[in-house]
């Protein structure tokens, strides 16, 4: 008797598998997010428009009219209004004081919180979070009454503690959260060569921390040149004022040149454009890289 011989396996090109492992619709989804991230920058690519375009061009053709014409004097005339010299130079002083010296302070707290044995640990956590929920507007006549006695109104150093004690939550938070994926045996290794708590803070949590530091370095930074309600009430000279507080100088001067506001608000916003786009990576991984353990 004799047997037939087996048929050849027939091998599936790579090409038609990879093919049919692709997601279906892809091209819907693209389109949909492409047509989604067009109507979310509209607005920013309306303000440059607004901000480049000459007055009379504005009022004449209206604000979704394409320009007939270019120019950059609304950016000089808004630059003298809004003594962007003077408020660049005081939120940069700010942050330079504010975003290290927190940033530190909430590394050192959620350190704590996720690798030491304190007591009352949890109701500290809790205590720390619990800022999160108290808005800002039921803290101005508080600050503003403690600053006063203090005697540093009118004054950019009166702008730290309030600034501190509305940031350390949300870093904390982000840390607690990285640091508590660092794998203990690293802290009980270096435990048993010797190393101290502030060693083991200083030299292995804070470079292993790297990507959610940045993270909150970034996001406090923002906030913080961005606030505007405490340095609306705690600040009162032109020679004090940060940049958020500085654009009120727009107002009346500017309320029918809207051409000349825009410019001013690109002026203010530019470094934080500047950030996003070229930081943004970290962003994203510092907040999901302790989402999930690894």
């Amino acid at each position: 008797m004799t047997i037939a011989p087996a048929a050849p396996a027939t091998t599936v090109p790579e090409t038609a598998v990879e093919v049919n492992r692709r997601p279906r619709g892809g091209i819907g989804a693209t389109v949909l997010m492409t047509l989604a991230a067009l109507v979310w920058i509209s607005p920013l690519m309306l303000l440059v428009i607004t901000a480049l375009r000459p007055l009379a061009d504005f009022v004449s053709h209206g604000p979704l009219s394409w320009p007939h014409s270019l120019t950059m004097h609304n950016f000089t005339q808004a630059w003298d209004i809004g003594n962007f010299a003077t408020t660049y130079r005081n939120s940069t002083i700010v942050l330079v004081l504010k975003v290290p010296l927190g940033v530190f302070l909430s590394a050192m707290l959620a350190y704590a919180l996720a690798k030491l044995r304190i007591r009352c640990g949890a109701a500290i956590m809790y205590t720390v979070f619990l800022g999160l929920t108290i808005p800002i507007y039921i803290t101005i006549v508080p600050v503003f009454v403690m600053a006063r006695s203090a005697g540093i109104t009118d004054s950019l150093i009166g702008l730290i503690g309030p600034y501190l004690a509305f940031g350390i939550p949300f870093e904390v938070l982000v840390l607690q959260s990285f640091i508590r994926q660092i794998p203990d045996e690293i802290v009980e290794a270096a435990r048993i060569d010797g190393a101290g708590a502030w060693r083991i803070f200083l030299t292995i949590i804070l470079p292993l921390a790297a990507p959610a530091l940045v993270t909150v370095l970034i996001l406090d930074a923002v906030a913080t040149w961005n606030e505007f309600l405490f340095a609306l009430i705690l600040l009162n000279s032109d020679a004090h004022k940060t940049i958020p507080v500085g654009l009120l100088n727009f107002q009346g001067q500017f309320s029918n040149n809207s051409t000349g506001l825009a410019a001013g608000i690109l002026i203010a916003v530019v470094p934080i454009l500047i950030a996003y786009t070229f930081l943004q990576r970290w962003i994203v991984g510092g907040l999901t890289a302790g989402a999930a353990k690894g």
